[in-house]
């Protein structure tokens, strides 16, 4: 839930507003702004609000068992609810199969899209979330139900600024008008968790977004999980999925529940602000953690507008190199990145805010991501098998040759389409068979994931049909691999270069066209990364090859005229010759340092080719 942004200047003073003062009295819950809608979720969900004291403190973190255990002493409630939700739902299919039978889908697709809003508003936060998650997927939903699920980003109806303004008086333990100067007289924007108002600090003036909870969502939250996590049980048992269905719910619910807790929202914002609030052309507004509750939130105002209204290609590439770092750089990124979250603020600079819903990548787990992603670009099926068992997609008992040509008939076609056509959405959607026929488990961890880069590569179609964020960020994942110190990645690498080397060296099958000026270009980067620190275990790689080769000529056990014929690096092939030919051009341009480290090779070559002879030596003396 996030402050809707004004596409002004910066505001320097507020419209002006009635004196506020402490108010001893309660006021009613149910009541409608001046021109706002009745807060639909407050009228039809109300009785969901019915929890106690400690009933509610006992619900600050996620528990199963204990939400269990509470509505077992409240079976009227969970009835009613069911029945709630069995209708609503069930006349708005109804009426869309009726639709169907009379032939007017067309006509009254824009009318049940609004009418499904209006449900979703109505049975509250838990199914809202799931269609925010949904509305960031224009390739997958039709245009009428996108224009009307977008709304519930941030322009769900308002609950009551009366019961806002006492809830913020309660939590902070001050009156209105010794908090802030001035604040808006009803909020800027309301989502399913809240609604914010814009304000200015009393004691130091700045403007600020005040974020408040909406009353009763956690009951509500709360009876809808375990409603989905027992349905989820069922259709695991009836429909035999792999996948364990209800820890798949229970990492959601984790996750919805640190959300609803502003005070770990608040701690989130601060580690994502010292994380990436440095990175180019990116903006994390600074938390008031003393004017900081469960139910109330204050951070710096942010001026600008909704990425998704301005269509900034540009700042999309921003928010892809920003989430895909916070993926497999950091291991903390942003699980909700929905365009309701993700701005353009008027210098120019890509906005985050509400940091309610964060992940936790594990090392070992993101390693196995890039090893994924380099496997399935290079079309190394057979390792990419492996990758999902490390990642716990597949489980170590699977065959693994089965597997790797079943994932071949799978990505055989979208791979062969080049790197920068691979859509994310594909992959997934083409998976899925195989997935079932596998026994593929989705882990709970790797959902929030799932729906991070599935909801990113929405937010990016939505400014370019053609978009790609695989295909987009593949170079930046190619330097992480080829830059990182981790053995695991460097062994990776490793072998994909022999395979490559030898591929290459081998068959020649590939011939690099392009202009003589690029072909420079590529040559000298190259060579300039094998030279360096960073790339000696590339020079380890062919100065092992150049050996086996001299090695295997000087070998008298070998077919001299054979192993000639068969060598790969001693053959003589006119196109990796030419290709020699223009890396020698390039060595007067490299640094002094780097030459002598190039004319240091033939003497590292010799100490090897020595190694190997002396240990064949030794060999044909004691064996």
């Amino acid at each position: 839930m996030v402050p809707l942004l004004l596409p002004s200047s910066p505001i320097h003073s507020f419209p002006a507003t009635p004196k506020l003062s402490f108010r001893s009295k309660p006021r009613p819950i149910i009541r409608a702004a001046a021109g706002l809608e009745v807060d639909s979720f407050t009228k039809k969900s109300g009785y969901l609000f019915q929890l106690s004291a400690f009933e509610a403190e006992s619900l600050l973190d996620y528990s199963p068992s204990r939400i269990a255990a509470i509505y077992r002493r409240k079976p009227l409630i969970l009835l009613r609810r069911l029945i709630q939700v069995g209708t609503t739902f069930g006349k708005w299919f109804g009426v869309r199969y009726i639709d169907n039978l009379m032939e007017r889908s067309d006509q009254m697709f824009k009318v049940r899209a609004a009418e499904l809003r209006k449900i979703l508003v109505e049975l509250g936060p838990a199914y809202i979330k799931i269609a925010q998650a949904v509305s960031s997927r224009p390739d997958l939903i039709p245009p009428s139900y996108l224009d009307e699920l977008s709304l519930l980003q941030d322009r769900i109806t308002p609950f009551s600024t009366e019961v806002a303004l006492d809830t913020i008086e309660k939590e902070l333990g001050l009156r209105i008008d010794e908090l802030f100067s001035e604040i808006s007289p009803e909020p800027v924007a309301a989502a399913s968790l809240g609604q914010v108002y814009q304000a200015r600090l009393r004691r130091s003036g700045q403007v600020v977004a005040v974020k408040v909870q909406r009353p009763g969502v956690q009951a509500a939250i709360s009876l809808d999980i375990l409603i989905l996590r027992f349905l989820a049980g069922v259709v695991k048992k009836a429909g035999k999925f792999n996948t364990d269905l209800q820890a798949v719910i229970d990492e959601w619910a984790s996750s919805l529940f640190r959300e609803m807790d502003y005070r770990k929202e608040a701690d989130n914002g601060l580690k994502f602000r010292r994380l990436y609030g440095g990175l180019k052309d990116v903006f994390v507004p600074n938390i008031n953690m003393e004017h900081t509750t469960r139910r109330v939130l204050v951070m710096e105002w942010v001026e600008g507008q909704k990425l998704s209204e301005v269509k900034d290609l540009y700042l999309v590439e921003v928010g892809v190199y920003c989430s895909f770092n916070q993926l497999l750089e950091n291991g903390f990124y942003h699980a909700d990145p929905h365009p309701g979250n993700l701005f353009r603020t008027f210098d120019g600079k890509l906005a985050y805010i509400d940091f309610g819903m964060m992940g936790e990548f594990k090392q070992e787990f993101r390693e196995g991501f890039i090893e994924a992603c380099l496997h399935l670009v290079n079309r190394d099926f057979d390792a990419l098998s492996k990758d999902f068992v490390t990642l716990g997609l597949l489980p170590p008992t699977a065959e693994k040759e089965a597997v790797t040509k079943a994932l071949t008939g799978v990505f055989q076609d979208a791979v062969a389409k080049g790197v920068r056509n691979i859509s994310f959405g594909d992959l997934l959607g083409n998976l899925g068979t195989t997935m079932y026929k596998f026994k593929f488990q989705i882990p709970s961890y790797f959902s929030l994931v799932i729906r991070s880069l599935a909801v990113l590569e929405g937010i990016a179609i939505s400014s370019d049909p053609n978009y790609k964020v695989l295909g987009s960020t593949y170079p930046w994942i190619a330097k992480k691999v080829l830059t990182d110190s981790s053995p695991q990645l460097k062994s990776s690498l490793q072998a994909l270069l022999y395979k490559s080397l030898r591929a290459r060296t081998e068959k020649a099958l590939v011939k690099i066209q392009r202009e003589e000026a690029n072909s420079r270009v590529v040559f000298k980067e190259i060579l300039y990364f094998t030279l360096t620190e960073k790339g000696s275990f590339v020079r380890e790689i062919l100065i092992e090859e150049f050996a086996k080769e001299v090695n295997g000529v000087g070998n008298p056990n070998n077919n001299q005229s054979a192993y000639l014929e068969e060598s790969s690096l001693l053959s003589y092939q006119p196109a990796l010759v030419s290709e020699i030919l223009a890396m020698l051009s390039i060595i007067p341009e490299l640094p002094p340092e780097l030459q002598q480290q190039l004319l240091r090779l033939p003497a590292d070559l010799a100490r090897r080719l020595i190694s190997r002879a002396s240990a064949r030596t030794i060999q044909r003396i004691f064996l």
